[in-house]
This record gives C-alpha cells, structure tokens and sequence, in this order.
C-alpha cells in the first residue's frame, strides 16, 4: 500500500513539473487545460464499443447514406485544410523538413501551426464517429483491434502532442498525415453512394499502401532527427519510432490478411474426383456408356438414347419412335 501511495504521488509531482514547461500558448484552448476531458471521450468511445453492439443486435441496421455522404466529404474538407493550413503557416515561417526545433513565441506563424496542430488533434476526435457508424449499421467486423487501436491511440496521444509540441518537428507526421486522410474520405464518401460508384474504385488497397509507407517515411525521419541531435524531445522521437513500428506490424498483417492471403481451397469429395477425373480424359470409365451425371453429390449413370439396355432386355433404336 505504501508502495502505490509513493507511485501516485510520484506520478503527480511529475505532471506537476511537466505543467511547468508545456506549451503556455495552447493551455486555455478547448479541451487543452487538463487531460480529463480528452480521457473522458475517450473513455465513452470504448464504453460505446462495448454498448453499441447490444443496443443495436435485435435491432435493424441504420442505412445513414446520406449521412455518410455527407460526414466522409466533410473530413475531406476537414483534413484538407489542416493540410493547407500546415503547409502555407510552415512555409512561411521558414520551417525546415529536416530538423525543426518547436519556436513558443507569439509569431503569427507559429501560432497559426500550434492551431493547425490542435485542428488536427481534433479531428481525431471526430474520427471515433467512423466506428459509431460502422456499429449503427451493424458492420462489427469492420470494428477491427486495428481500427479501434489506431482511432483510441491517435486522439489521445495526440493531446500529449499539442500540449508540448505544438510546433516544430510536429508539423511534418500531422501535414503527411492529414493529406493521406483526404484522399482516404475521398474514398468512403464515393463508396458511400453506392454500387453504381464502388465498382470504379480500384484503388483501395492503394490506400493502405500508402498509410504503410507513411509510417517507414516517419521513422526514418525521427531516426534522422536523432542522428542529426536535432533539438526537439528525443523521448518523443523515441515514443513515435516504437508507435509507428506498432502500426507497421498492424497494418502489414491487415494488407497480407486482405490482398495476399490465398484463401483455403475445400477439400474435394472422392466422387466429385472421380468425375473431374472422368471428364477430363473425355470418357467415364468404369460406368458403361452411360453418361455420368451427379444428383444430390452421389454419381449416377444416365441411359443414352443411342442404344442402352432400358430394364426389359430391348435395345431403344436411333431415329423417329413408332406411333400407336
């Protein structure tokens, strides 16, 4: 007991310290004072994973269409000005691909890539309503560990991430990111009308090729980071390589389980061989002249009208049958 009391206290001295050197820009921004409401979302979503699926199994699926029109094409707007807001506030403040430290002054465009920082933040919040839907119309197995994972992780981690870094080196993951999530809504909003759109929509494997080479491009430019010095939180380089290695192993296993895994042929009955068999070589051996047919997955013998023993001795003969 005494041990856990230590821990806690512990633990709060060390929130209390890291307070003194978070980010005093963004600290009375909406949900950015304390990490409580953040967990609380949080929390709900995964209370609602749990929930959801009972409130809604004796239940008909919601069709939502037009909700999901309109939601998807929403978060492309949404991500797109992310993006554009990151690229034109870093440009202009001269930001550097390579190493950029975080700058916590009042420049106008440092402040304007803290707020495309928290936007984007938000943003991940918003994302957790694709598993609300995905629940409401009863598509649990789209509810995967991976999309539960990625979406939990992301909104809360990210709360870390624009508390203290609300700048620098945080602007490349979010702008790279938020550029694939165009293009990725711009998918399900064109999916999200239906069969007449889906069939053109090749490119959906493509998708996860890309998230794939976003985190290796992540971790090679942390890694670079480090190996440069470059002044930025090396803990949080750390923290991203070994989260981003979690995503690399999720989401190859999910693209190998999708698009490469050759599916389990059944095993052929010994009839059903026998016949392939027999057909192949163009003849039915064993089985007379008779042609081979099968009823119910059994193999039977048909009489041919060319001239078979029809069960009186008599032999059916060729050409027109005799009138009464």
């Amino acid at each position: 007991m005494e041990l856990t009391t230590h821990l806690i206290n512990d633990t709060i001295n060390l929130y209390k310290w890291a307070l003194t050197i978070a980010d005093k820009r963004v600290e009375k921004w909406p949900l950015m004072d304390n990490p409580l409401p953040t967990l609380a979302i949080s929390s709900s979503y995964l209370l609602f994973l749990w929930l959801g699926p009972k409130y809604m199994q004796n239940r008909e699926p919601f069709q939502l269409k037009k909700t999901l029109i309109l939601y998807n094409f929403s978060m492309v707007v949404f991500n797109f000005f992310i993006c554009k807001e990151l690229f034109l506030a870093a440009r202009a403040a001269g930001y550097s691909y390579i190493c950029q430290s975080v700058d916590y002054s009042d420049d106008p465009n440092e402040v304007r890539i803290a707020a495309a920082l928290w936007w984007y933040f938000i943003s991940k919040g918003v994302e957790y309503l694709d598993t609300v839907f995905f629940i409401l119309r009863k598509k649990f197995n789209q509810v995967s560990f991976l999309h539960v994972y990625h979406h939990c992780t992301m909104f809360t981690l990210w709360w870390i991430g624009i508390k203290w870094v609300a700048g620098g080196q945080s602007f490349f993951g979010a702008h790279m990111n938020a550029a694939i999530h165009v293009l990725m809504y711009l998918y399900y909003g064109l999916a999200s009308f239906g069969p007449k759109i889906q069939k053109y929509l090749w490119w959906k494997k493509y998708l996860t090729v890309i998230q794939m080479i976003q985190f290796h491009v992540t971790i090679g430019h942390t890694a670079l980071s480090l190996y440069m010095d470059c002044e930025f939180p090396h803990w949080m380089h750390y923290a991203l390589i070994c989260y981003a290695l979690t995503f690399i192993a999720l989401f190859g296993n999910f693209y190998y389980q999708t698009y490469r895994r050759t599916p389990r042929q059944p095993r052929e009955p010994k009839a059903s061989k026998a016949l392939s068999n027999g057909v192949s070589n163009g003849l039915s051996k064993g089985l007379g002249n008779g042609a081979v047919v099968v009823v119910g997955g059994k193999v039977e013998e048909k009489e041919r009208s060319s001239g078979v023993d029809n069960g009186n001795g008599r032999r059916k003969r060729k050409g027109r049958a005799k009138r009464d």
